[in-house]
């Protein structure tokens, strides 16, 4: 039964091989892709992101790229696949907006979850200022009241784009070159470059299939992106209130199926990214995200019947559903759940790493230091860097962290051992498992909670604590970045300068449209239907967490149940186990298992009929080849639908920005 599981892990691994050669990638001229990002898409995905909760970053992404790649070829000028990548990466990262979180802020300060569970009067002024500043009458964070807010996200911005830079990198050293994981799903993200790559390579189009199944895409992302979030933009625009055919975030029809699914969310989302996106991944894992769906359709009622879910009442809604349901059982049957999924990465990793040894014991071959492998010859030219400048970074990081934090918390007694347990013991711990775990099969492993847990065992009152700079990061998932970077043949020097490059282009271009979106109208608002559907459940989901550190009776602790979190973990490890004894594929295993969370449900079935689609009609008639055809035709659909949406957010902001005069 273990030949299933690393059958479909080959498709993935497959995909791609590394290059014999690389190229550095960065240059002066690709940095007017970043200026052109900076000025035009960031604006349009900020708005886009209040209006139906997904950005334009992918689709940016590629319009910049093909945007350049078309002037590039009137200039008679060549791009080769690093400079393409780079040009990729640095239209990615001009996206950040390190300052999104202030308009959260601005909302969460003055929302009705924070004031009713009596959050609100304790958060800091470097989170957002009172909710008697000036600076909200007048919609505007360029006010003295918003200085310390924004000095901190400055702080952590350029320390976390330092850290997750260089970490990740010693990272991908250990996984990749040390341990040679081939890291499966790697491969999916660098498709679409090479598409492009091919498309300036070779004499013709015609002869490029990448470029063929990229063009489709982008034609399916232009005629829906135009009904499904032109329309709704422009007519906000013009009329006050968005017209939608297909709603959004999703239709809701939780009060219609509520007689015979009782406390349980039905709906569905109907975003055609999620058909796309159920043909990308796995399909033993939306096969597994279905089940978990299934599971809680039935569960639900059961719980109902015998009043664990007490507090759900007929007539709720999707977000009135989730948020009681959260409150009743969710909350800690999902801690249950993730603690299984971390018992599982962590078994995964153990076997690999009994493994390597095992076969090192049998071949006769010793050991290594780390040192020793660090000074291995790595393949040339890659621009890799020495061992001691990765451990240099690590320390002056997470040293930087707790200064500031603890400034911050006035030195708080309990804070500090925590702040310092979690930097220097469990973010190299659960960085380094989530490396192996991105090399072996494609998954990311988290202790659910250790921040909020420490948080509440430290002793502190009030909710300044949770607003800290905690060095707690998993840096594990940038190994996936370097793989890709490898793949393409691009020096990590370039990575590294374009990253030095950008960092005030995105700093100004964030906190200049911030204010500007900001002060064409309230925040949520009926302009944004997303925003405004969904911010006020997100909201009162926080406070159930920050409210456990007020030092007496909170919503947390009706939430927070042992003998749930209990049954959760035991019911996913057994349920793991079971399922990896069977010879289930990996994917499905952790795709169950995630899957028995209560998230918002509404795009798993799109999900799943994609796959299934992709799985019994594409696949049959394509075979290998559609592994590598429907990652570019993703990245194509996302950038035809960012196209329609820049446009259209380019007319509002235009309309918005008119003067109307009196004559």
């Amino acid at each position: 039964m273990a030949h299933k599981i690393d059958k479909e892990l080959e498709e993935f691994r497959d995909l791609m091989q590394v290059p014999s050669t690389f190229q550095e990638g960065f240059n002066w001229t690709s940095l007017l892709g970043a200026v052109f990002i900076a000025l035009l898409m960031v604006p349009g995905s900020i708005y886009m992101g209040l209006l139906a909760g997904t950005g334009i970053g992918p689709a940016a992404q590629w319009v910049t790229v093909i945007l350049f790649i078309e002037v590039a070829k009137r200039a008679q000028r060549h791009l080769n696949r690093s400079e393409i990548f780079v040009l990729f990466f640095m239209a990615g990262a001009a996206m950040g907006m390190p300052f999104h979180g202030l308009i959260w802020n601005q909302f969460f300060v003055r929302s009705d979850s924070a004031m009713a569970y009596g959050v609100a009067e304790y958060l800091p002024n470097w989170f957002a200022p009172a909710a008697d500043s000036a600076s909200y009458e007048l919609r505007t964070f360029f006010h003295r009241d918003w200085i310390p807010a924004i000095a901190l996200i400055v702080f952590g911005t350029f320390f976390g784009q330092l850290a997750s830079m260089i970490l990740g990198y010693g990272l991908f050293r250990m996984a990749s070159d040390f341990e040679r994981l081939p890291f499966p799903m790697a491969p999916i993200g660098a498709q679409g470059i090479i598409a492009l790559a091919e498309d300036v390579d070779e004499p013709s189009p015609e002869q490029s299939w990448r470029w063929r199944a990229f063009s489709i895409g982008g034609a399916l992302g232009l005629a829906f992106g135009a009904i499904y979030l032109g329309l709704p933009t422009l007519s906000g625009a013009l009329t006050g209130q968005p017209i939608q055919i297909f709603p959004i975030p999703f239709s809701d029809f939780t009060q219609k199926t509520q007689s015979y699914l009782p406390a349980v969310a039905t709906g569905i989302a109907w975003d055609f990214g999620n058909l796309l996106m159920g043909m990308v991944m796995p399909f033993f894992a939306m096969v597994g995200s279905l089940i978990g769906l299934i599971f809680t359709f039935v569960l639900n009622p059961v719980l109902y019947h015998f009043e664990i879910l007490s507090s759900w009442t007929s007539g709720d809604d999707t977000i009135s559903t989730l948020f009681k349901n959260n409150i009743d059982f969710y909350f800690s049957f999902q801690i249950g759940i993730a603690i299984a999924i971390a018992i599982a990465g962590f078994w995964q990793v153990f076997k690999s790493v009994r493994s390597s040894r095992q076969e090192r014991s049998r071949t006769g071959v010793k050991g290594l230091s780390l040192a020793q492998r660090w000074r291995a010859e790595a393949p040339k030219q890659r621009g890799d860097i020495p061992l001691p400048w990765v451990i240099i970074c690590y320390f002056v990081v997470t040293m930087s962290y707790i200064l500031v934090s603890g400034y911050l918390i006035h030195w708080h007694k309990g804070v500090m051992v925590i702040l310092f347990a979690l930097g220097f013991l469990y973010t190299p711990f659960i960085s380094y498992v989530t490396a192996r775990l991105e090399g072996i099969a494609g998954q990311v492993v988290e202790i659910p909670y250790i921040r909020e847990a420490s948080l509440i065992l430290s002793g502190y009152r009030g909710v300044a604590c949770w607003f800290l700079p905690i060095p707690v990061v998993n840096y594990g998932g940038m190994t996936v970045f370097y793989r890709q970077c490898e793949l393409t043949g691009t020096r990590f020097t370039g990575i590294w300068k374009t990253q030095i490059v950008l960092y005030p282009i995105i700093l100004i271009s964030s906190i200049l449209f911030m204010n500007f979106i900001w002060s064409l109208a309230d925040i949520p608002s009926a302009v944004y239907p997303f925003a405004q559907r969904m911010w006020e459940l997100q909201s009162a989901n926080a406070c159930i967490m920050y409210s456990s550190t007020l030092g007496e009776y909170s919503i947390f602790e009706d939430a927070f149940n042992l003998t749930y979190i209990i049954c959760g973990a035991g019911f996913g490890v057994m349920l793991f186990a079971g399922l990896t004894s069977l010879g289930a594929p990996i994917f499905l295993v952790y795709g169950v298992v995630r899957g028995l969370g209560q998230n918002i449900p509404h795009s798993i079935i799109p999900q799943f009929i994609g796959a299934l689609i992709g799985r019994y009609y594409f696949q049959k008639r394509l075979k290998v080849m559609w592994r590598q055809y429907i990652p570019v035709v993703a990245a194509g659909f996302f950038c035809g639908q960012g196209l329609v949406t820049t446009v259209c957010v380019g007319i509002t902001f235009l309309s918005k920005a008119a003067i109307q005069m009196p004559f």
